[in-house]
């Protein structure tokens, strides 16, 4: 074996160039050992550093090594080894579809995917992860000695018996499953003989490098560019003391991160780094420097999901799922397809859906549909059909109807053009389904639909979506174990807390340390040391800006281990981190209060009033304008569950429906006989689905003896059931030709010792404590009175008003309106009156006072939670 020679690189002055140091030290030792540097390689830790390497060595001119990593030093020399039908490949989609087949083809992972299929999916997740890390750590083990690896790890695995055998057993499974995979591509790196290897060593060793280093007979130079490893935080000289920002919460420390980038940007110190330690917080900052056109570089990236393009993917699938409903349809018309400009066609197709509560897709039929819903409907059908989704196909047809269900809905063309539509179509193979080793991978599993749209979602959930970099950019947002060795200006380092930086990491799902030290990963312990390595590295730079915030949410954060350690040994030297101050400029601002709306629209004001209207302008007038003068409303969901609304709409049509078709008291079994088949009638008349009724039903079955009980008791009394669902309108002469109109839920007769009189009744399925307040002060309730006019207006025969608790737990209550006549006449008298004043121009203004704020549908129109504490004067 060649002799290797290991030198510390000193670089602990901050804002130093790495570089030069480092390639001096290189030819030192070349001139030293006569060693020919074009024929040498150097290896680098990672990609970044290849350009950085390469134009260091050819601004020094002379003869430079070969810079490469060992990827990329690999993939020079020709492609992997082709892998096999249920090998590992490395594709973590692909591995998830051949460990679950190859669990289940045991009877207790058979059993288990069928008892527990979320617990299953974690397994095979787990043993998917585990199985590439075991791999990945094996091709850094020379081929003569990777079986022994093998056998050695054999022999650390524990018995599978006793307590945790499940766990034990699964890695196991992930072991032998690694040692079966083809040859790394690496293995080759064995075999070539450079004049020398000479290795740059940062974030810790390199075990390929460093196994290379050890077998190979030529020279080597192993260059440690790391720090001492005792204290990291120690490598910061005077020049270097980084500023510390504590932040309020997450927008505050991004915009605070974002004002520190543009500074350095302002003073010329670029590029700035920017540390991806916390990806939520860094893509909001990343948000507001592209609203300033900075040019951005993201090395980190993004899910590949969150992509618009993906989005577009998923929407077809989805559509096209069996039991799919009319959102996720209209979710892919939209989304890119060639009837997205079609929005005659859309609104028409929308509007039938609504017409006829329409909730699933297969209920769709173009024949009731007018032009241009028919149409359009008749040719996105086709589409959603391309996928025969009641079979079993291989995951290589599956891929065939979806590229091509792609191209006929004309989304395929608009993902060809976008970064990210790129980035899907090769992450799910589908611009080679049927070409090379994919083929019969793919062609190996057979998958139902639902399979297939499962799989998908999980590639492009693993799979991460890298912006196109720009040439010269000005901040590069980075992770922190790829700042080493780059001589950036300045680097900015958000979420330096407790949660993101220097957190003891879980341990391993399934290996124990013995085993994460024999097969060469780290354990919890080694990944720690490794980033307070990196984090030193961040330290050497000479403008750094640590920020971390106080909160995340509702969760308390400290500071960063690592930010304490280094605050204790900057301590130590009589110096301490400056506080951060934001360095934008200071701006005078105009005070701009909202103040209480107050629309006059005298004619606008509407020719008739309904109930709901009175009682709008009675609790807030800018509701009445909102709502009833501009007509202002909110479509309805298309696919909304079934809520206590529907139940109330649902339980009125049914008690109208048996009230009609009652001739007189009858036995209570046959009464409640007579409920059960109007509300099964009504239920099927509404579009309401079975299942989803299901609670509801429940309610309804505790309701029906309580109101027979009730009903016959009425009957006993002399009261009698004279109409229900009643409309009428009147135009009470006070009101200056406007009319009031309403549908009143039930008219009674009863049987008043001083004359017939007529009981005007109004269910409700809420609580009784509530109308029983509304009627305590008469003149305040609205509606009764309301109806007492409207049904009353000639005065020909006595009324009276309640409201009915129908929904009670344990009775039917009775929450009469008393002295409703007056209560109606006043009602009159007093809406007279407001209409008289708004017709002049008065104002509508917006109360904002108790419950008629809590679900008022107009509150985001008014403002009310921007208005000005100072209150606006009046007039």
């Amino acid at each position: 074996m060649a002799t290797i020679a290991r030198v510390a690189l000193e670089n602990s002055a901050a804002g130093r160039d790495p570089w030069p140091a480092l390639l001096a030290c290189v030819r030192s030792w070349a001139a030293a050992q006569s060693v020919e540097l074009r024929d040498a390689v150097l290896l680098v830790p990672y990609t970044q550093l290849l350009p950085l390497a390469r134009g260091a060595l050819a601004r020094a001119g002379g003869w430079s090594p070969r810079v490469e990593t060992t990827r990329t030093l690999a993939a020079s020399l020709g492609p992997a080894a082709a892998y096999e039908v249920g090998q590992i490949t490395f594709d973590v989609a692909l591995d998830t579809l051949s460990v679950a087949q190859l669990l289940r083809a045991r009877a207790w992972g058979a059993t288990w995917a069928r008892r527990d299929p979320r617990g299953f999916g974690q397994a095979v997740d787990q043993v998917v992860a585990t199985s590439h890390q075991l791999a990945n750590a094996a091709a850094a083990v020379p081929p003569t000695a990777r079986a022994a690896h093998w056998a050695a790890l054999r022999e650390l695995m524990p018995p599978i018996t006793g307590p945790g055998e499940r766990a034990r057993l699964l890695a196991r499974v992930a072991l032998e499953w690694a040692a079966l995979g083809v040859p790394p591509n690496t293995d080759r790196l064995f075999t070539l003989a450079p004049a020398a290897w000479i290795v740059v060593q940062a974030g810790g060793p390199d075990r390929l490098a460093c196994a290379l280093l050890d077998t190979a007979a030529v020279p080597g130079l192993l260059i440690d560019a790391d720090p001492a490893r005792e204290s990291p935080p120690g490598a910061v000289s005077d020049a270097a003391v980084p500023v510390l920002a504590v932040c309020t919460g997450l927008e505050d420390e991004a915009r605070a991160a974002a004002a520190q980038v543009l500074e350095h940007l302002r003073l010329g110190q670029t590029p700035v780094a920017l540390v991806a330690q916390d990806r939520l917080l860094v893509r909001r900052v990343r948000a507001l420097l592209e609203q300033q056109q900075v040019s951005l570089a993201d090395e980190t990236g993004w899910k590949l999901s969150t992509t618009r393009a993906a989005a577009q993917a998923m929407a077809l699938l989805r559509a096209a799922h069996g039991g799919a409903g009319v959102d996720a349809l209209f979710d892919w018309l939209r989304a890119g397809t060639r009837w997205s400009a079609d929005e005659a066609g859309l609104v028409a197709l929308e509007g039938a859906c609504r017409r006829s509560r329409l909730s699933q897709v297969a209920s769709l039929d173009p024949a009731v549909l007018d032009e241009p819903a028919a149409t359009l409907w008749v040719a996105a059908r086709a589409v959603l059909h391309s996928f025969d989704i009641g079979t079993r196909q291989t995951l290589q047809g599956w891929l065939v109807s979806f590229a091509g269900a792609l191209q006929q809905g004309g989304a395929w063309q608009g993902l060809i053009d976008d970064d990210a539509g790129r980035q899907v179509i090769s992450a799910l193979h589908l611009d080679n389904v049927g070409i090379g080793a994919w083929s019969s991978v793919s062609g190996a599993f057979t998958i139902a639909f639902a399979e297939f749209v499962a799989w998908v979602d999980q590639v492009l959930e693993q799979a991460t979506f890298r912006p196109a970099t720009p040439a010269n950019p000005q901040v590069i947002v980075t992770p922190l174990q790829q700042v080493m060795l780059r001589p950036f200006a300045a680097l900015v380092f958000p979420a330096a807390d407790d949660k993101h930086l220097g957190a003891r990491p879980a341990p391993h799902a399934l290996l124990g340390s013995a085993l994460l030290a024999a097969a060469g990963l780290p354990d919890a312990a080694q990944r720690q040391l490794d980033e307070s390595v990196a984090f030193a590295h961040a330290l050497r730079l000479p403008r750094v800006t640590l920020l971390r915030r106080r909160v995340d949410g509702a969760e308390p954060l400290a500071a960063s281990p690592l930010l304490e350690r280094l605050a204790l040994e900057l301590a130590r030297g009589g110096q301490t981190m400056p506080a951060w101050h934001d360095p934008g400029d200071e701006a005078a601002v105009v005070p701009a209060p909202v103040f209480r709306s107050a629309p006059a629209a005298p004619g606008l004001l509407p020719a008739s009033l309904s109930a709901s209207a009175c009682e709008a302008l009675r609790a807030c007038p800018y509701r009445f304008f909102a709502l009833h003068v501009l007509r202002l409303r909110e479509d309805d969901e298309l696919e909304a569950e079934i809520d206590k609304r529907d139940y109330g709409t649902w339980l009125h049509a049914v008690l109208h429906s048996f009230h009609r078709a009652r001739e007189g008291p009858a036995a209570p079994e046959a009464e409640l006989a007579a409920l059960d088949r109007a509300a099964d009638e009504c239920r099927q008349a509404q579009g309401l689905d079975e299942a989803d009724f299901l609670p509801f039903a429940a309610s309804f079955a505790a309701f029906a003896p309580r109101y027979v009980a009730w009903l016959h008791a009425r009957d006993a009394a002399g009261a009698r059931w004279l109409r229900g669902e009643a409309s009428f309108s009147a135009t009470p002469p006070e009101w200056a030709g406007m009319a009031m109109h309403g549908v009143i839920d039930r008219i009674d007769s009863l049987g008043a010792t001083a004359g017939p009189a007529m009981q005007l009744i109004d269910y409700k399925t809420g609580g009784v404590a509530g109308l029983q307040a509304r009627v305590r002060q008469p003149l305040e309730d609205t509606q009764l009175a309301f109806y007492a006019a409207l049904a009353g207006a000639d005065g020909a025969i006595p009324l009276e008003a309640m409201y009915l608790a129908i929904d009670g737990t344990r009775l039917i209550e009775e929450v009469p309106h008393p002295q409703v006549a007056e209560s109606a006449a006043a009602l009159v008298q007093g809406i007279a009156h407001d209409f008289a004043r708004l017709r002049s121009g008065a104002g509508m203004a917006a109360l904002g006072e108790g419950d008629a704020c809590e679900y008022c549908a107009a509150r985001g129109v008014c403002r009310r939670d921007h208005w000005s504490v100072a209150e606006e004067p009046g007039p």
